[in-house]
């Protein structure tokens, strides 16, 4: 079936078998290789991403599912005026260490900052509950969601 997605604010029109994960359609097709792929059961948050601005994990979505949508992926975060707060915070405050869930991470951060621009330790926690990350132990993450609500971004990423 062909389905067209429109990623980072371009269409990408493919053929895809019906069972194809909108994870595989945006690492694959549109080779995208910034949303990860890690459990294929909903479990890690890896590959979280945004379709039509709400944060989703993209392993238990259809690409049939978002044809005619909009995607967001880590690749927008950083634009041309420069990285995106929350990518600055993760280097700011060393709130990755593999790097493997980080783009998941980000996504969600962001996705929390634009919708509480001043969340309490408490709020990030809970927002971040659903990403794993096996090797930091969450205090620096946190940390980096804290250094980016403190330096708002400037200009919008899915405008």
């Amino acid at each position: 079936m062909q389905v067209t997605i429109t990623i980072n604010g371009e269409q990408v029109t493919r053929d895809v078998e019906p069972r194809t994960l909108l994870v595989h359609f945006v690492r694959e097709d549109a080779g995208l290789r910034g949303t990860h792929w890690g459990c294929d059961t909903s479990n890690c948050g890896a590959c979280t991403l945004w379709v039509d601005g709400q944060a989703v994990k993209s392993c238990t979505v259809l690409a049939a599912q978002a044809d005619g949508h909009e995607v967001t992926t880590v690749e927008a975060l950083e634009t041309a005026d420069g990285l995106d707060p929350v990518q600055q915070g993760f280097i700011e405050c060393h709130g990755l260490q593999c790097g493997f869930c980080t783009p998941g991470m980000m996504m969600t951060a962001r996705w929390l900052l634009d919708h509480n621009p001043n969340p309490s330790e408490e709020e990030i926690r809970e927002a971040i509950s659903g990403q794993i990350c096996r090797c930091t132990g969450y205090k620096n993450i946190v940390e980096a969601i804290q250094w980016a609500a403190e330096h708002p971004k400037t200009s919008e990423v899915n405008a």
